[in-house]
């Protein structure tokens, strides 16, 4: 699995532009990770403060110089302004796997963003990044993620009990996978 350093892949879809997050996006991370609901599964507190943004945006940029992972800010064309962030996390290169994780901002659910930025990230993945296996793991009670990965054509395996801990308490996560050869088979269809 190859993570680049150097460079960042800038991807273009229809309405958005998916592009590194900087210090300087620190505001509009701040604005949609401190609301209640976006955070409500993401296994963090809602952000309260300027630093909890730039804590994430470093995070953003140590896996990508660990080669564990990338992370897209979701921009719409004409605006520009991040409202939500998507990629690959805790990636094994020797497995040919990753985990994906993706948020929005709330004013922009249900108008297919999140599904437009996921898509474009899974085909960079199994085009550039020689990943094999994409898994997502989600809590039972967040329909709307689960509805996005099974719609992108990813698989439920199973339920990981107590998987982690989290704001106080254990979380059960659905373990859900997308293989290469799963997404070719969609793409061919």
């Amino acid at each position: 699995m190859t993570i680049d350093t150097d460079t960042f892949p800038v991807l273009e879809t229809k309405r958005l532009i998916l592009r590194k997050v900087t210090k300087e996006d620190a505001n509009s991370v701040l604005y949609y990770l401190s609301d209640e609901e976006v955070m409500k599964y993401y296994g963090l507190e809602p952000f309260q403060s300027i630093n909890d943004a730039l804590d994430e945006i470093s995070w953003y940029q140590s896996i990508q110089n660990n080669k564990t992972g990338i992370r897209w800010g979701i921009t719409l064309k004409e605006q520009g302004i991040v409202i939500g962030s998507c990629g690959f996390h805790n990636s094994v290169s020797h497995h040919f796997r990753t985990e994906i994780g993706f948020e929005l901002s709330k004013e922009q659910w249900g108008k297919g963003i999140a599904v437009e930025a996921v898509e474009a990230i899974i085909s960079y993945g199994y085009e550039h990044m020689n990943i094999n296996r994409i898994e997502a793991l989600i809590e039972p009670p967040n329909l709307s993620s689960q509805k996005l990965v099974e719609r992108l054509g990813f698989i439920r395996e199973g339920l990981l009990r107590n998987y982690e801990f989290t704001s106080g308490k254990f979380d059960d996560l659905y373990m859900y996978s997308l293989l290469k050869q799963d997404f070719d088979n969609l793409k061919d269809s």
